[in-house]
């Protein structure tokens, strides 16, 4: 424990000294010259101050004062010592903790700074306990964060795996989420909820028929309209949830098909009409399907998806989000490579031949 006695008396000063190192095992810091002593302690690295009333340049009151605005001392204890009993409310009100008084009784006096003594242990236990418990609830909380990314992935992957070979278009097309929406200069928090949440965007999936989810050629009108159920009905699985994150997935289940002129599914919204984080899924979504090999198509290069986004800006996409997908293309492309590595390269298909409608359906 590290002690501060302040006082300009030097018998005081040596007297205040012995007792409080009879009263514990203490680092002791005294000084005669009140403004010294706080020029010492503004590491905040004190545990009992024993501070004087009459002292020249600074008195006791006001150096209880200055010592309380340093940080780390608010709330040591403080002894406040004194002849006279008249300035204790003002000593209160700065701050003081406990009083000693001149002539001091030495068995008062080193009781008293015992007391203060444990007073600071009991502090010092109480913050280390708060710091490890505050230590606790991070990991904790990082902990379910992991948990609830797992599970939300492994779920979502119920409904793309009867879509892929592999089920990592939702991986991908989430993180490209998270780029476009930090490249928008969306806050962490509103960053997180949307990767998390985009891959639920194909739920709905899981109640449309492989015949028409896996058919090879161009899908009919019924069946377009077949499959475009699929965002209404991912809406409907998850837009009543107590869950913020399961109400952001519905969101883009039900929007990441509208598009900015309007023309889309399955409500026709236009332009800033459609959530942010389903224009954001729409440009994520398409850019990864056309990239990805489909039982209707081969995959695109990304240079090609990359043109097919530009010339729909404004059209199909918002232009803010292919823009901000653009600054951040370089991260894409790493994305998109991350699980093609090693692969043999396949051919391309151009893209006057995808399926009609059909790119991120």
């Amino acid at each position: 424990m590290r002690v501060l006695i302040v006082d300009d008396s030097v018998s005081s000063l040596a007297l205040l000294q012995q007792l409080v190192q009879a009263a514990g095992d203490c680092d002791v810091l005294a000084f005669t010259d009140p403004l010294a002593a706080l020029a010492a302690v503004q590491d905040g690295r004190i545990d009992l101050a024993l501070v004087d009333y009459i002292m020249p340049g600074l008195d006791g009151i006001e150096m209880i004062g200055r010592l309380r605005a340093v940080a780390g001392l608010e709330d040591i204890p403080i002894i406040f010592v004194t002849a006279s009993g008249s300035i204790r409310q003002g000593a209160l009100d700065a701050g003081a903790t406990d009083f000693l008084t001149k002539p001091m009784d030495p068995a008062e006096a080193k009781s008293r700074i015992k007391n203060m003594l444990k007073l600071r242990e009991s502090q010092n236990v109480l913050r280390d306990r708060a710091a490890w418990l505050g230590e606790e609830v991070t990991k904790a909380t990082a902990a379910l964060a992991a948990r609830e990314e797992e599970i939300i992935l492994r779920l979502s992957r119920a409904a793309e795996y009867r879509d892929t070979d592999t089920g990592q278009h939702i991986v991908r097309m989430a993180q490209y989420c998270r780029l476009i929406g930090q490249a928008l200069e969306l806050d962490e928090e509103s960053c997180r909820s949307l990767y998390l949440a985009a891959p639920m965007h194909d739920l709905g999936k899981i109640a449309i028929s492989d015949a028409i989810l896996l058919k090879a050629g161009k899908l009919s009108p019924e069946e377009r309209l077949v499959m475009e159920q699929h965002t209404t009905l991912g809406f409907e699985i998850l837009f009543d949830s107590d869950c913020e994150l399961i109400k952001i997935g519905a969101e883009i289940a039900r929007s990441h098909h509208e598009r900015w002129d309007g023309t889309g599914y399955p409500r026709g919204l236009r332009g800033a009409e459609i959530p942010l984080f389903g224009r954001i899924a729409a440009v994520a979504d398409v850019f990864d399907a056309l990239t990805s090999e489909r039982p209707y198509k081969r995959a695109w290069t990304a240079d090609e998806a990359l043109a097919y986004l530009l010339e729909q800006a404004g059209k199909h996409f918002d232009p803010l989000c292919v823009e901000a997908f653009v600054r951040r293309w370089d991260e894409v492309l790493a994305i998109h490579r991350g699980d093609r590595e090693g692969r043999a390269a396949r051919p391309t298909s151009s893209p006057h031949r995808l399926r009609a409608g059909a790119a991120g359906a």
